[in-house]
Formats: structure tokens, C-alpha cells, sequence
């Protein structure tokens, strides 16, 4: 039984022990007190000897003690004992690195109280204590994997350019190789450090208004070489003037990324289309490519940290760029959105809240 964190402090109960319970125990003494007047009263009329009229009256509180203490042993046993023992071994299990522990509650979803609420804390905690474990485990085994592949091409064709067999020609290809590799590693590492300062809010956003349509052909004038090289077609409806208040270093890193993934998945001959819309509170810019799209079932993994869902285009990237970018996009108060066709190619829509629109103003109330 999980019970949702916002719902349940609403509902528990301030005591582990009911009012209903001093009421067992009272009525219980009253009752036998009440069957001690009457064994007095038989033992009168009996006329049992004093030997007799004292040690009945002492044996029969004895086994009443005696009853209320085991049913108070019971209680104490059901309601703090156990699950205070389980939690006690769930922490020796989380301790020794098992994060695959679950405690139930003691009582349902609608009696819970302040014991049920700290194991219902505690199976959150470890639930969050496993994602991040598991998050820190596939980090290390994407970031080892994706340095092996450049350190593995700068030694192989290191190692053919010792033994002074190769060709003038092939010694520039070699050299050509190693710089390619190596600079998918400086890359690497670059985004990692970026992404990581933008997680951790190590990079403080110098947000100032600027105008986005001069910064989006700007960036595409950077790209133009390498679509040239590819034979791609370009198709631009850009506004003349579209004002939007966020930090342009940052944006830069969004738009670089969209049009780089463009150009990478659009084969050659294939066109890539950039229109930019604005009205009075958003401003929406979409890049559309040809290429070869993306298959459902990876949609929702597209911005996930080294998701790389085309495996053929792997040695291009290092599945980071879209991970930046919807984080930039988180801090600018904007949003990403992506539809997608396989086969037929995939387009990415910016929105981004104009400059002096009430979004802009609540996120800059969030800042300062």
C-alpha cells in the first residue's frame, strides 16, 4: 500500500494508542472488581475458613494482572515492536547498499498515523536513495563507455603512425582521426561539466532581453558550411525583431544543439526548415529536419543523459546535447516539445515567454 506524501499528513492520527483502549482497560477493572464483590459475598455465605478468604482474593488479581499484562505486551508488540524491528532491519539492508526494501504501513490508507507517516517517509527515502543509485551507476558506465571509444581511436592510429609504414597521405588521415577523436572527448567532458553546473545551479542565469531572431541566423550562418558539405537545403521564417528575456549564452547552447542534430540525422539532399513565431505572450520557434526520425518507444527517453536512440549516428555525438538543452530551457522558463515520424524526420519546438509577459515576471519574482 503507497500512499502519496501530499495526501496522507492530512490524515494521521496524533495517537499510536485509541481512547477505545482506556475504555477496555477501565470497564475490564470494573468488571472485576465486580466479580470480586461477588466472590466475597459466595465466600461469606459459604463460610470458607480466612486461610481460603485471603488467598482466593490474591489469586484471582493475580491472574488478572496478569491478563492485562499480556494484553498490554500484545499491543506494544503489534503496534511498536514489530514495525519498529522491521525498520530496524530495513536499515541494516539499506545500509549494506539493498535499496529494494519496502516496509508496509500497520494500518490502512484511511487510519494512518505518526508511525505509519515515518515508514511511508522511509520507503520514499530509499525509493529516491535506489534512482539515485541507480542514476550514479549508469552515469559511470555512459561516461566509461563514451571515453573508451575516443581514447581507444587516438591510441590505434597513435600506434600506426609509430611504426613509420604509413603514407604522407595516411599520416594526415591518422592525424585527421586522432583530432576528430579527440575533440569528441574535449566535448564530451565540456558538456558534462556544463550540464552538471546547470543541474546544480552552479551557473547563475544573466538573463537580459535581446532579440532571438538575430541570434537564431546567427547560429544558422554557423552551420552553413557544414550543410553545404551534406548538399542540405535551408528554409528559414524568421520575424524581423522577436524580444524574449533570457541569458543568450545559454540560448545559444539550445539552438546549436537543434540545428547540430539537424544536420547529423538529415541525409544528404535532405532540407531543414526554421520558423519562428511570436504573439503577445510566447515566442515559438520550431527546427524541422528530413531525416530519419524517431521510432516511438524512444520519444520519451530523447532527453535523457547519453540516451542516443540512433545507434548508427552514435560516433557523432555523445548524447548530452538534448539533455542541455531542455535543462536550459527549465531554467528560461520555456519548454521543448518534440513530434516525430521514422522515416520521415522530426521536428523541435521552442516556446519561450515573451519579454515583459506575467510567465516572465513570476520567474523572475522565483530568481530574485
Amino acid at each position: 500500500m503507497k500512499v502519496k506524501k501530499e495526501n496522507y499528513y492530512g490524515q494521521i492520527k496524533e495517537r499510536r494508542f485509541a481512547l477505545s483502549l482506556l475504555a477496555i482497560y477501565w470497564g475490564t477493572l470494573l468488571l472485576m472488581s465486580g466479580i470480586h464483590s461477588g466472590l466475597i459475598v459466595m465466600m461469606e455465605k459459604l463460610q470458607w475458613n480466612a486461610f481460603i478468604k485471603s488467598t482466593v482474593p490474591i489469586l484471582y488479581w493475580g491472574m488478572v494482572a496478569v491478563g492485562l499484562t499480556l494484553f498490554a505486551r500484545q499491543r506494544i508488540k503489534s503496534s511498536y515492536a514489530e514495525p519498529l524491528h522491521k525498520m530496524a532491519d530495513a536499515t541494516r539492508k539499506v545500509s549494506e547498499g539493498d535499496f529494494s526494501v519496502y516496509i508496509p504501513t500497520v494500518h490502512t490508507a484511511d487510519r494512518l498515523d505518526y508511525l505509519d507517516v515515518m515508514i511511508l517517509d522511509f520507503n520514499k527515502m530509499v525509493e529516491e536513495l535506489g534512482s539515485i543509485e541507480t542514476l550514479k551507476t549508469d552515469f559511470i558506465s555512459n561516461v566509461s563507455h563514451e571515453m573508451k571509444t575516443p581514447i581507444s581511436i587516438i591510441k590505434n592510429y597513435a600506434q600506426l603512425l609509430q611504426t613509420g609504414k604509413a603514407s604522407e597521405k595516411q599520416e594526415k588521415e591518422y592525424a585527421k582521426e586522432i583530432e576528430n577523436a579527440a575533440s569528441r572527448l574535449s566535448s564530451l567532458i565540456s558538456n558534462i561539466l556544463k550540464l552538471n553546473k546547470l543541474e546544480h545551479q552552479r551557473i547563475t542565469p544573466e538573463a537580459a532581453v535581446y532579440d532571438v531572431c538575430r541570434q537564431l541566423c546567427e547560429s544558422v550562418f554557423l552551420f552553413e558550411d557544414a550543410m553545404e558539405e551534406k548538399g542540405l537545403g535551408m528554409e528559414a521564417d524568421i520575424e524581423d525583431v522577436a524580444m524574449v528575456r533570457a541569458d543568450a549564452s545559454l540560448m545559444e547552447l539550445v539552438w546549436n544543439n537543434l540545428l547540430s542534430n539537424a544536420v547529423k540525422f538529415t541525409e544528404r539532399g535532405g532540407c531543414i526548415t526554421i520558423r519562428q513565431t511570436s504573439d503577445e505572450s510566447y515566442v515559438r520557434v520550431s527546427v524541422t529536419d528530413t531525416g530519419c526520425g524517431i521510432a516511438r518507444e524512444h520519444i520519451n527517453h530523447i532527453f535523457d543523459k547519453f540516451y542516443q536512440g540512433d545507434t548508427s549516428h552514435s560516433t557523432e555525438g555523445n548524447g548530452l546535447g538534448l539533455a542541455l538543452v531542455k535543462r536550459v530551457l527549465e531554467l528560461m522558463d520555456g519548454e521543448i516539445q518534440i513530434t516525430s515520424e521514422e522515416g520521415k524526420g522530426s521536428t523541435f519546438l521552442v516556446v519561450l515567454p515573451v519579454a515583459g509577459t506575467e510567465s516572465q515576471a513570476r520567474r523572475e519574482g522565483k530568481n530574485g
